[in-house]
């Protein structure tokens, strides 16, 4: 989506295709299930975790964190990640509100 293209829709539309955009890659989802799973900060051990090179999951964790869906804290010389529930509250707000309707419809359609 191009940045003219954003104008047209509004920011809460924008924000959600952002958050959407992020975890529309595998490996994010991956770390994403990671960072739930330990439930905890977590600095190097995401490259252990993933078939990938640390520049990807690098790259990955940036695009997550550009979203806003994963925070990082500098401890030293690295970054520790955790996720960040705001925008995963925004995510399930959008998909419930969805959900409701669709179970108000009845799925009348076609």
């Amino acid at each position: 989506m191009g940045v003219t293209k954003t104008t047209h829709f509004t920011d809460k539309q924008n924000a959600i295709a952002t958050l959407a955009k992020a975890l529309g890659h595998p490996a994010r989802v991956a770390i994403v299930e990671y960072l739930l799973k330990v439930d905890a900060c977590i600095c190097g051990d995401i490259v252990n975790e993933l078939p990938l090179a640390q520049p990807t999951v690098s790259q990955h964790l940036k695009e997550l964190k550009n979203a806003g869906l994963i925070q990082g804290e500098v401890e030293g010389n690295t970054i520790c990640y955790c996720l960040n529930e705001k925008a995963f509250a925004e995510i399930q707000a959008f998909f419930t509100n969805i959900s409701g309707s669709l179970e108000l419809k009845k799925n009348n359609c076609c």
